[in-house]
């Protein structure tokens, strides 16, 4: 198949889309990609030689939210060479409405939770004829040598940006004045999502809807979910605000990578050390490799998966993460994985302790997660999953 996909000005998108291209070239399948950021004629993903690779019919267009297909220019380009379209969402589809609502004719979109499934099926489902299931994927160790456990350098890691939570909920006041209805409907809806941790940012808004006695149209829902993403965002940053702050008035030695991480309230603690703002998604990984424990805080999937886990096994160190019913399905906690609860972090300290002082039962645990991830939540698996679904549409 002649296949096409896209760079664009999310760096760790494109590394997915790297993993993407080598899987598809090792299939034989003809491979273009198109940097979307507009590089100069010269480069080998440039407009101009996406044009030359149009002058033959293109099978497959493959791209991460939405970057490549949901333009005017790409939606009349896939239609007008009936090419199948695949959408992978990498986060809720709360933030792409208006994609679900205007997109190629062939049109598939993945989603990496079920309750994100179950969301576009009720409330897009005439707009969006086929949605699917699909985990995350992870990447291969490079490194010949696994750093023995107790050699690393990093007791504990989480990668990932910090920002301030207050931070995301004030963008409400931008969106909708004090004293309007909707600005306090939205802060009744913080503070309820920041009190139930096992609530979905889509069903807090209904609870909230119904806690005030509104009435409102499917238009009107939809409009409510919408703008609600600033209050997805809060909440992530307040659970992962929680573990970090917890975890370092235990006194843990904790190492943190990537962005806002000065902002945080811990930030001064003697313990708490940064490697990092900002570094290639690639040159992350080793850095999980030489970790004996990888923190990882879920972004609100509760039913889903996160590719910070799959990474981290398939580098040979142990995820710490809280849960949802697909990793509670797929993996043993304490076997496999290992898991806190959001709503007993008191427990977590010792759920620390426990595994850096007990090398044998950690190592133990990381060799079975990562013999199920490496046969199961590869990008090879992803590709697999791909072409399924073009089997059963036709491509």
């Amino acid at each position: 198949m002649r296949i096409v996909l896209f760079y664009s000005g999310i760096e760790s998108f494109n590394y997915f889309t790297n993993q993407l291209v080598q899987e598809l070239k090792c299939r034989s399948h003809e491979v273009f990609v198109l940097d979307l950021r507009n590089p100069s004629s010269e480069d080998p993903h440039s407009y101009a030689n996406f044009t030359t690779f149009l002058q033959e019919t293109v099978d497959l267009a493959i791209c991460f939210d939405g970057f490549g297909l949901k333009e005017d220019l790409f939606i009349e380009l896939w239609n007008a060479q009936d090419t199948m379209t695949i959408n992978i969402l990498m986060d809720h589809p709360l933030r792409f409405h208006p994609t679900m609502e205007r997109h190629p004719r062939r049109y598939v979109q993945f989603c990496c939770d079920l309750n994100h499934v179950a969301y576009v099926k009720k409330y897009f489902g005439k707009e969006v004829a086929q949605v699917e299931f699909m985990p995350h994927a992870g990447t291969l160790a490079e490194q010949e040598q696994i750093i023995p456990f107790s050699q690393r350098t990093y007791d504990i890691l989480f990668s990932g940006t910090y920002y301030r939570p207050e931070e995301q909920r004030e963008k409400i006041n931008q969106w909708f004045p004090e004293g309007e209805p909707m600005n306090q409907f939205y802060k009744v809806m913080a503070d309820y999502m920041l009190r139930h941790s096992a609530v979905t940012t889509e069903q807090a808004a209904l609870d909230t809807i119904r806690q005030l006695d509104m009435q409102v149209s499917d238009q009107q829902l939809k409009t409510i979910f919408r703008c609600s993403e600033p209050l997805d965002w809060m909440v992530r940053m307040y659970q992962r605000e929680r573990v970090i702050q917890v975890l370092a008035e235990a006194g843990f030695d904790l190492w943190l990578l990537g962005r806002g991480w000065e902002n945080h309230p811990s930030a001064g603690y003697a313990n708490v050390h940064r490697i990092n703002d900002r570094i290639p998604f690639a040159e992350t990984l080793p850095c999980m490799a030489d970790a004996k424990i990888n923190l990882n805080v879920m972004p609100w999937f509760k039913a889903g998966t996160h590719d910070r886990i799959f990474n981290i096994l398939l580098q040979h160190s142990l995820p710490l993460t809280d849960t949802s019913s697909w990793i509670d399905e797929h993996f043993t906690a304490g076997e496999e994985i290992a898991i806190y609860d959001l709503e007993h972090l008191e427990d977590l300290p010792q759920i620390v302790e426990g595994l850096l002082n007990d090398e044998r039962r950690a190592s133990q645990m990381i060799e079975k997660g990562y013999e199920k991830t490496k046969r199961n939540y590869t990008w090879k698996n992803c590709v697999d999953q791909i072409f399924s679904v073009c089997g059963s549409s036709h491509v």
